[in-house]
């Protein structure tokens, strides 16, 4: 995401690179191009040269510091700034009511849906919720059986009323159902058009006044830029939600909604869709989004994947492995099968400071470490147990039993000795091996 935003700000910057000093002039040269670079974002031009003007108060009424370059400072303040155009700090969603209701609001296509089992699965699996999921979009069927089959796949309880063509009553009995029930919380999908009219925002507004939710969240396409931007605000001139979802932020290269929405309806970015899987969700942080766009990772989301996957009790047991350098295949496949979990492969390294430039043209999808799971899986227990018993001969059946090649079984081979030796220093202490093993993984899967 935000691809090629992070590439101009880049150039935007080197403007700035060895210079000896903050100066007006090189300061206006360099604001320029970041001022384009926001518009090719697809951020309004007002919006754009407000921020750039902030930016440049603050480069000029800021000394530089010996240890601080003039790039270093522009890229520190433009941090600053993406930051505050985004929100500052993440919003909570409102969960008090009993049951609390979340109404998901949005034009067709955005991804209400879709969303909203998302919602109700991180409800239940990060705030361990009894959550309740209510299909209110009468008018499409296949919307209404799409709800049934995504809280089957996810074990979230759906209300329907198939026949019943009045969202209101389906919401009022729905949420007498969740309290009857124990339900915590209720999310209510509604009914969307491809265009705003006067109908649909007629039927959200009775929804919203009828149910008093706790939360009202505006769903809407990133890969729309400003048009994304526009239905928020009338959106919010209508329902004054309490937060937006930005769906789709995964193919979204340019940056535009998410940056300027905060700015222009004065409500908070509270989640963002990055891809179709029920976990693909993420909370959004304006400051770790920020880091992102401007190429610097986003280590502290990484981590927080990482402790919602690896088992405490599992991690103690590795590094017992490792210390007495037990380490072997089944413990490699198991790590590679945690390391999928956590998302797509790609985002994932792209969030380790300094890797997202190597990567931008590998192809990483979420097929990557198929290749290498058919050639342990190819292997016999005896022979993930205890990997130097990998002859010649054995590693000829390998690679005709997985449809590969002794080449890619050498390569690797070789790939997990060196990773079990990264591992291993690492759990004595040795810094930065944690980005050595991802740059190692990386390249077993660049295929």
């Amino acid at each position: 995401m935000f691809d090629n935003l992070n590439d101009k700000l880049e150039k935007a910057f080197k403007v700035l690179k060895g210079q000896g000093h903050i100066t007006e002039i090189n300061v206006a040269e360099s604001l320029k191009d970041v001022r384009r670079a926001l518009v090719d974002a697809d951020v309004n031009f007002k919006i754009a040269k407000s921020f750039t003007e902030r930016v440049k108060e603050k480069a000029l009424g800021r000394d530089v510091l010996t240890a601080v370059s003039p790039g270093q400072l522009m890229v520190k303040v433009v941090h600053e700034e993406l930051t505050e155009l985004m929100g500052t700090t993440h919003e909570e969603l409102d969960l008090k009511g009993s049951p609390a209701i979340v109404l998901v609001a949005g034009l067709q296509g955005s991804g209400k849906t879709t969303f909203s089992a998302k919602l109700a699965n991180y409800l239940k699996g990060k705030k361990n919720k009894k959550v309740l999921l209510v299909a209110c979009d009468v008018y499409r069927p296949a919307a209404i059986e799409q709800l049934n089959v995504l809280g089957e796949q996810i074990g979230v309880e759906v209300y329907t009323e198939p026949e019943v063509k009045d969202p209101v009553g389906i919401a009022r009995r729905a949420t007498g159902h969740a309290k009857t029930m124990g339900h915590q919380v209720v999310v209510v999908d509604t009914a969307g058009r491809l265009a705003i009219d006067e109908e649909m925002m007629n039927e959200i507004a009775g929804l919203k006044k009828a149910l008093n939710p706790q939360e009202t969240l505006f769903v809407v396409d990133a890969m729309t830029g400003q048009d994304a931007v526009n239905t928020a605000k009338a959106f919010n001139e209508r329902l004054d939600y309490d937060g937006v979802v930005l769906t789709k932020l995964d193919g979204d290269t340019r940056g535009g909604a998410a940056l300027t929405i905060r700015s222009v309806v004065d409500k908070p970015i509270k989640f963002v869709g990055i891809g179709e899987k029920a976990d693909a969700i993420d909370v959004f942080h304006p400051r770790r989004m920020a880091d992102r766009i401007l190429g610097m990772g986003d280590i502290v989301s990484l981590v927080e994947k990482a402790q919602e996957q690896f088992d405490e009790e599992e991690a103690r047991s590795l590094q017992k492995k490792l210390a007495k350098n037990q380490f072997n295949f089944n413990d490699f496949l198991s790590q590679l099968q945690q390391i999928k979990k956590m998302g797509n492969v790609k985002d994932l390294m792209g969030m380790i400071p300094g890797m997202g430039k190597a990567i931008k043209d590998v192809d990483l999808d979420d097929d990557a470490f198929k290749g290498i799971e058919a050639i342990i899986h190819s292997m016999t227990p005896e022979e993930r147990e205890n990997p130097a018993i990998l002859n010649g001969s054995r590693r000829k059946r390998i690679a005709h039993g997985a449809g590969s090649n002794i080449q890619e079984v050498n390569k690797l081979v070789k790939q997990f000795d060196d990773t079990r030796k990264m591992m291993r220093m690492a759990s004595k202490g040795g810094s930065g091996k944690m980005a050595n093993m991802m740059r190692n993984l990386q390249g077993g899967v660049r295929r």
